[in-house]
């Protein structure tokens, strides 16, 4: 009885504890998406143009540093984990660029264009150091298929939790911190964000534990990792779909303040809808193991991408109807919750598929190539956002946008965003993993055993020897 109990407090300080990281990410993250643009081009006073060349500059960079800090944590190994040390060591450099992001220079124009290319770069790469590991740990938590669901469960939890403590109180707090002085607001948000996720990071690194690991772990070479991601077609069509699905995210709560602002002509239901988009799916999310369970993870992120994009129609169907607007945003977060939700449980599957076809385990190089995936996605939304607006004449400074600027922006909260999510269900309905992996699992769990095994044995020879 003891054991039980023991062995379920276990199981629940590792969800609690690695769910918490989402939230720390989501505090810092969401901010970015949400007014990160609008900060740069309405309060910073930069060109949309310079701010779209930077977004493509900075995801350039970023294809370098994701795959170092993938193949780093797959030749990791120390006495804390591969994964684990990374939200230790990264969490005060995060947040400290996180408030320098945030934070108004006084410099001339292109003195603050300078300034605001090193704090994003610095800022982007101290997010893949915390957040790729955030997914090459999954796997080591648990061989279980349910218990990793679990786990991604708990992840978006908290993740649409930050998400949601952002989305509902940021603009309040800059209002209240900033005393009217708005760059004032956003820097002392983000200082207060940065610490509460600095120290929730040390809470996860206290937490969690890697224990689904080989016993004597091989170094993998680059070349091995990029042969078997080669072999490895499920994660292949999981990687076109990072494309389709965080583009149109990025473009969309890129867009979520211009929208409600010039087209619908309401400020308050942008908070409105913000914290609608995080707080329905932190309810959805509890229905996500259960529903992956009956479903499958692929078809129940289909179903899901399906009903957001109803919501999504739903939305643009109301126009300027604040209830219809608000019906078709809930829908839309119902869907968006639970395909999020079961797309992190999916992203740990291929890594299996890859070790049992290969032979190699490319946790960290499989999560590092992801994640470079999402920020070029993150890159093509920011890059087509600056050049929309460049294209349709938009200016911060005006009450009033024109006619072209309104299009745009409309095209990038609801026209470009359906078509992304069209192409994101057409990829996923190629993937077929959930059949055969069952059968796949229990063959790689044997085949570790063996090695254990092995090399228990051959240790006890050589001391005999």
């Amino acid at each position: 009885m003891e054991q039980q109990k023991s062995l379920k407090f276990s199981l629940w300080r590792q969800r609690i504890g690695y769910g918490s990281a989402d939230f720390a990410c989501n505090l810092i993250w969401q901010m970015i998406s949400l007014y990160l643009l609008f900060f740069y081009t309405d309060i910073m006073q930069l060109n949309a143009a310079s701010i779209s060349l930077m977004f493509v500059i900075t995801r350039i960079i970023d294809g370098v540093t994701d795959l170092l800090v993938g193949y780093a944590i797959d030749r990791t190994h120390t006495r804390w984990g591969q994964s684990r040390p990374y939200f230790l060591f990264g969490a005060v450099p995060f947040a400290l660029f996180a408030v320098l992001a945030f934070t108004v220079p006084n410099l001339s124009g292109e003195g603050r264009l300078i300034y605001a290319f090193v704090t994003y770069i610095g800022l982007s790469f101290m997010y893949t150091v915390v957040n790729i590991p955030l997914a090459s740990v999954l796997p080591a938590l648990s061989s279980d298929a349910q218990e990793r669901t679990n786990l991604s469960t708990a992840r978006k939890f908290f993740g649409f939790l930050g998400a949601g403590v952002v989305s509902a109180c940021s603009l309040a707090m800059v209002e209240y911190l900033g005393g009217g002085n708005e760059a004032q607001g956003y820097h002392d948000v983000m200082m207060i964000f940065g610490i509460v996720g600095c120290l929730i990071f040390f809470f996860t690194f206290a937490s969690i534990r890697e224990i689904g690991v080989s016993a004597s772990p091989a170094k993998v070479t680059l070349s091995a990792a990029l042969r078997s991601l080669k072999a490895n077609r499920p994660w292949q069509i999981f990687a076109l779909n990072i494309l389709f699905m965080w583009t149109g995210f990025f473009l969309q709560t890129g867009a979520l303040i211009y929208y409600f602002k010039y087209y619908v002509g309401s400020t308050a239901l942008a908070a409105t809808v913000a914290s609608m988009m995080s707080i329905v799916p932190m309810a959805v999310n509890f229905l996500v193991p259960y529903l992956a369970k009956r479903l499958g993870k692929c078809r129940l992120f289909l179903w899901s991408a399906a009903i957001q994009l109803l919501g999504l129609v739903v939305l643009w169907a109301g126009g300027r109807n604040e209830l219809i607007i608000l019906a078709g945003a809930f829908v839309m977060a119902a869907g968006y919750g639970a395909k999020e939700s079961i797309y992190f449980s999916i992203q740990a599957d291929p890594v299996d598929y890859g070790e049992w076809k290969t032979g190699v385990n490319t946790a960290g190089t499989l999560s590092s190539i992801n994640g470079f995936l999402g920020k070029c996605a993150q890159a093509a939304a920011g890059g087509l956002a600056g050049l929309l607006f460049a294209v349709s004449g938009y200016d911060g400074s005006l009450a009033v946008q024109s006619e072209d600027a309104v299009l745009a922006i409309q095209a990038m909260y609801v026209y470009l965003p359906a078509v992304l999510l069209i192409f994101s269900m057409l990829t996923m309905s190629r993937y077929n993993l959930d059949a055969e992996y069952p059968r796949i699992k229990a063959e790689l769990n044997a085949r570790r055993q063996q090695e254990d095994v092995d090399i228990s044995e051959a240790a006890l020879c050589e001391q005999k020897g």
